[in-house]
């Protein structure tokens, strides 16, 4: 049994920032890098993340720090950079043998790589695991009660990670399902952006329970097709966090959708947003992916057309709900 004790955090959003935040609630050492100067200097200096993550204060065992190689000497990192930006940041990434556990949800442009597909390229001498599930980054920092999967190939590395991260109001279960993680995160951001939309158009409540059902579905048939398990798509990284995120306007991607439901576009609607909602990155990625793979996506397929501005809502609703009937199963 290995024991890991000295973790890091790579990236210093609301997500990365409440991991840390959660690790170190009880005054253990936890490091966190962030690509912004102000976000270091205000952890550092007030306990404070202004930018991403305002109302929480932070434990003054949480330090911060601007440089990447100050990463070298940890135990385990936690990768929470998003999918655009993450291969560059890994292949910075000072040596070493520590576990990487991506944080992150998406799938990256013209290669379809999810984030541990990347790593095996970039970093293939490390151990890698996913954590993935129903979680608001506001509510993980503020110690509310939290279930998660930690997904990792080696049974005995997602054990020793679980054991490690798991605190009272913090609890992680284990999985050796690492792409049913991987698809299940990225899928349902981009549903949440469907729920929203339905929000904003006004819709209902009738519209959006069929949804995410039919949502579900679709994140089913990618799941499987890729050679995850239907136990993980059913389970906290799948269908918990599909139902959290698509119920919610705490999800910044729910919110991007009602805005596009409004009729606002998504240029406007992300413009002036620090914070990314990712499923606005992942819509066009995995639509392109399961067309590739000729895999049935109306959903993800119209999501990723209105994030590239190229129909109308009404359009988009009108051809969903004209579509032939079929057998639920399908």
């Amino acid at each position: 049994m290995t024991s890991y004790r000295n973790f890091g955090v790579v990236g210093g959003g609301a997500w990365g920032t409440a991991l840390a935040q959660m690790l170190a609630a009880d005054g253990a050492p936890v490091r966190l890098w962030a690509r912004e100067a102000e976000v270091v200097a205000a952890i550092n200096a007030q306990h404070r993340n202004p930018v991403f993550l305002p109302g929480a204060t932070l434990s003054a065992s949480l330090t911060a720090t601007g440089t990447l190689t100050d990463m070298a000497d940890l135990d385990a990192l936690l990768i929470v950079v998003p999918v655009p930006f993450l291969r560059a940041v890994l292949a910075e990434l000072p040596p070493g043998d520590a576990p990487l556990v991506f944080c992150s949800k998406g799938m990256e442009a013209g290669s379809f790589a999810f984030p541990i597909d990347m790593a095996r390229d970039l970093a293939p001498q490390r151990p890698h695991a996913v954590l993935s599930g129903p979680t608001f980054a506001h509510e993980v920092a503020a110690g509310l009660p939290t279930a998660i999967t930690l997904a990792a190939a080696d049974p005995v590395l997602a054990s020793d990670l679980a054991r490690a991260i798991a605190r009272p109001h913090f609890r992680p279960y284990v999985s050796a399902d690492v792409i049913g993680a991987e698809i299940g995160g990225a899928i349902k951001n981009i549903l949440a952006i469907a729920c929203g939309i339905v929000d904003g158009a006004g819709l209902g409540l009738n519209a959006r329970a069929a949804l995410i059902s039919r949502g579900f579905a679709e994140m089913t048939r990618f799941g499987l097709a890729r050679g995850a398990q239907a136990e993980t798509l059913a389970g906290l990284a799948g269908l918990g966090d599909l139902v959290l995120t698509c119920t919610s306007a705490n999800s910044r991607n729910f919110a991007l959708g009602q805005g596009l439901g409004r009729g606002e576009t998504a240029a406007t609607l992300m413009a002036d947003r620090r914070t990314v909602a990712e499923g606005a990155f992942s819509a066009p990625v995995v639509a392109a992916a399961a067309r590739a793979d000729g895999i049935d996506m109306p959903i993800t397929d119209a999501v990723a057309r209105l994030v590239a501005s190229e129909v109308h809502v009404a359009d988009i609703i009108q051809a969903l709900l004209s579509r032939p009937l079929r057998a639920e199963g399908r």
